[in-house]
């Protein structure tokens, strides 16, 4: 199955028009689409009953692709909210025990930042990750380009394979070693492409506020061109994978929900026993 989703549900304005409580949104949301991705869990680890009211306002068949906590991915220093790095682990897996019952996670997304290069500390480290992320299932997305460079492509993917980890194919603005190319392979039964945008004149924070930086980083709008070569990548993946998630992450301008569906409209897919759309009465 291809399950076509975006990076959250609060932003997305183009969903929300005929709803008058902001509550409505994650029911509204699923209205459109099967998949979601969830940033919050990224800047805190939350309350189990916060995750449980997400199951219970989705339909059974619903799936969330869950961020890690920064301190996870080397954003930040674990120590200033936790006493070791296991009870991180700890608190981060318990949090999401709800939604593992119900059956509505996908897998967890690691997503390393552009200075995480490719060396033996590192790859050290997604060993002992993913041994204290067991028995979740794990997508692991790289921001440096030196995982792909040179032979470094092809051992970074045997070794993702080898671990039985998810490699997350990234499309993105190419304006140095903090980014990666589009690498469209799998290495699990599972085929993951997020979907940054092409901005390359905002990618970078240069000298802008982070406030300045996030209206613009994501700030793009994919054409009809671009969403045909998408569409054969999925193609081609969709030989090799038993289901196919897509995430749309540009948002900057509110032009992730009408790529999304249109992407799903080239696709030719129809969802099934998606959450009942709001009535219009006039």
């Amino acid at each position: 199955m291809i399950y076509v989703g975006l990076t959250g549900w609060g932003d997305h304005y183009s969903l929300y028009t005929d709803i008058t409580n902001s509550n409505q949104k994650l029911e509204t949301y699923a209205g459109f689409f099967p998949l979601v991705e969830v940033d919050s869990t990224y800047y805190a680890v939350l309350q189990q009953s916060t995750i449980e009211k997400w199951c219970n306002e989705t339909p059974d068949n619903f799936k969330f692709i869950v961020k890690t906590h920064q301190f996870m991915t080397g954003h930040g220093d674990f120590r200033t909210s936790f006493n070791n790095i296991q009870e991180l682990f700890e608190a981060y897996k318990h949090m999401l025990e709800p939604m593992v019952k119900r059956g509505k996670l996908a897998y967890i997304l690691m997503q390393f930042p552009p200075w995480y290069d490719c060396n033996e500390k590192n790859i050290n480290y997604i060993r002992l990750a993913k041994q204290m992320l067991y028995p979740l299932k794990v997508a692991i997305e790289f921001r440096h380009e030196s995982w792909y460079k040179d032979k470094n492509k092809e051992r970074t993917l045997q070794f993702l394979h080898d671990q039985n980890l998810i490699h997350t194919i990234v499309d993105e603005p190419q304006v140095g070693e903090g980014t990666v190319p589009f690498v469209n392979r799998v290495t699990d039964d599972n085929g993951f492409i997020r979907l940054h945008g092409r901005n390359n004149h905002g990618w970078l924070q240069m000298n802008r506020t982070r406030e300045e930086w996030r209206n613009v980083r994501y700030l793009y709008d994919y054409n009809q061109q671009e969403l045909e070569e998408l569409k054969k990548s999925i193609e081609i993946l969709s030989f090799k994978t038993n289901d196919i998630y897509i995430i749309f992450n540009n948002n900057s301008g509110g032009h992730a929900a009408g790529n999304a569906l249109k992407l799903i409209d080239m696709l030719g897919i129809e969802y099934k026993n998606l959450a009942p759309k709001q009535l219009k009465l006039f």
